[in-house]
C-alpha cells in the first residue's frame, strides 16, 4: 500500500513535462498518483503541449505526448487524497471555468492539504479564490490574474523559481521541477536518505524527450547532483529531443520535443567522479553506439561495477560496448536483436512498463516504465524516500 495518495488535475493541452515529470517521479518515490480530467474517465487520454522559449516574444507550442488518465474525475473526491498537483500549459484556461474543478480545489485548500501548482496552473487557484493574501509565483504572464485575485506576487527572477506559503507550493515553469517536487514531497511528510550521489546522463540529439527529463529531474528532486553530457557539446548547449508515442501505427510516432540543456562538457568531465550512469533511449543511441569515447565511458562504469540504468533504445549502446554478456535485460522490443547479438539474455517487456535489475544493471523498455526504472536505480544507489 502506498504511503501517500495524490491527485493530478489534468486537461487537454496541459504542458507535457508539467504533467509527466511529477506523475512519474512521485510514483518512483512510492506515492500513488491518480490523473483525472473533467469529462473523461480512466483509460482516456489528454493531449499535451510542448511549451518552450526559443527567442520569440512568448513561448512556442507544438504537440506533445498523449497522457493516459488512470482515474475518472466523477468518481474521485478530495477526501481520498493527501495532496493535489496542478500542471500548467493551456488546460488551466478552461479548467478555471469549471465549477466542479474549483469546488475540488477549494476542498483541498480548506482541508490544508498540500497543493502544488506550476506555471499557468495558478489560474485555477485564482479562480477558486484560494490565493487571497497568499504569496505566489507563476509564469510571468499569470501575474495580473494573481494580483487581481489578492495574491502577494513573488517575482520569478528565473524560470526555476518556487514559492511556499503554508500548504501552497507554486512554481514558475517546469525548470522549477526539482525544487517543486522536493517541496511537495516534504509537505506530504516525506524525507529522503542516501541522496548524496553524483549521476551522469549520456545524451545525444533526438534522444526521447521523457526518457531524459523524467529521470533527470526525478533524481535532482531527491537531492542528487545530476550532470548531462553529449559528445562534441559543452555545458549550456542543447540537444533537440524526440517525442515517441504509441498512436495506433505499426511502430511509434515521432514529433519534435523540448530542447534539453546540457550541464557539463563531455570532453572535460571526470567520469570516475560519478556514482551511476543513465542512458536515455530515442534515436540518439544508434549513432552514439558508433562513438569510441562513448563505448569507453560505458565500459568504465561496467568494469567498476557502478550502476548503469538504460532504457528503450539505450541498450543499443550497451550491446555495442560488450557489457551485456551474461546479463539479463529488457529493452524496446525492436532492440531485442541488439541484446541477443550482444550476448544478453532477453527478458520480454510484457507489459511495456516492466523494468529489470541484474547486478549493477537496470533496464527498461520504454518511458511508461519510468516509475520502476527510477525506483530500481534508487535501490542500487541506496536512496530511500520515507513518509
Amino acid at each position: 500500500m502506498a504511503a501517500k495518495k495524490v491527485l493530478l488535475l489534468c486537461g487537454d493541452y496541459m504542458e507535457d513535462y508539467e504533467v509527466m515529470v511529477p506523475f512519474q517521479a512521485l510514483q518512483a518515490y512510492g506515492v500513488s498518483v491518480d490523473g483525472v480530467c473533467p469529462g473523461k474517465k480512466a483509460g482516456d487520454v489528454c493531449r499535451t503541449a510542448v511549451h518552450q522559449g526559443i527567442g520569440h516574444q512568448t513561448y512556442s507550442e507544438t504537440r506533445g505526448h498523449n497522457f493516459a488518465l488512470n482515474a475518472s474525475f466523477d468518481e474521485i473526491g478530495a477526501n481520498g487524497y493527501d495532496g493535489l498537483v496542478i500542471p500548467g500549459g493551456r488546460a488551466p484556461e478552461y479548467l478555471a471555468m469549471d465549477d466542479k474543478v474549483l469546488d475540488l480545489v477549494r476542498k483541498f485548500s480548506d482541508a490544508k492539504k498540500p497543493i502544488a501548482s506550476v506555471c499557468h496552473g495558478q489560474l485555477i487557484l485564482a479562480a477558486a479564490g484560494v490565493v487571497q493574501n497568499r504569496t505566489c509565483t507563476a509564469y510571468p504572464a499569470v501575474k495580473p490574474v494573481l494580483v487581481a485575485a489578492g495574491a502577494k506576487w513573488d517575482e520569478p527572477d528565473t524560470m526555476a523559481k518556487c514559492s511556499v506559503d503554508g500548504n501552497l507550493i507554486t512554481a514558475a515553469t517546469y525548470d522549477s521541477h526539482p525544487e517543486f517536487i522536493s517541496l511537495f514531497v516534504k509537505a506530504l511528510g516525506g524525507s529522503v536518505a542516501g541522496s548524496d550521489k553524483k549521476i551522469l546522463f549520456l545524451c545525444g540529439d533526438y534522444m526521447e524527450d521523457y526518457e531524459v527529463m523524467v529521470p533527470f529531474q526525478s533524481l535532482q528532486a531527491l537531492g542528487c547532483h545530476v550532470d548531462a553530457v553529449c559528445p562534441d557539446k559543452g555545458a549550456g548547449e542543447k540537444c533537440p529531443t524526440a517525442i515517441h508515442d504509441f498512436e495506433g501505427d505499426q511502430t511509434y510516432s515521432e514529433k519534435p520535443g523540448h530542447d534539453f540543456t546540457l550541464t557539463a562538457s563531455f570532453e572535460s568531465m571526470d567520469a570516475s567522479s560519478y556514482d551511476a550512469l543513465v542512458i536515455p533511449g530515442g534515436r540518439a543511441p544508434e549513432y552514439l553506439a558508433l562513438n569510441d569515447k562513448v563505448i569507453s565511458l560505458v565500459k568504465g562504469f561496467s568494469d567498476k561495477g557502478k550502476p548503469i540504468a538504460s532504457i528503450c533504445h539505450g541498450q543499443q549502446i550497451l550491446s555495442a560496448a560488450g557489457v551485456l554478456k551474461g546479463k539479463k535485460c529488457t529493452a524496446y522490443p525492436a532492440v531485442k536483436l541488439n541484446v541477443v547479438l550482444g550476448g544478453g539474455t532477453w527478458l520480454e517487456p510484457d507489459p511495456i512498463d516492466r523494468c529489470f535489475t541484474d547486478g549493477n544493471l537496470v533496464t527498461g523498455a520504454a518511458w511508461p516504465g519510468h516509475p520502476e526504472f527510477v525506483a530500481q536505480l534508487m535501490a542500487l544507489l541506496g536512496i530511500k524516500v520515507s513518509f
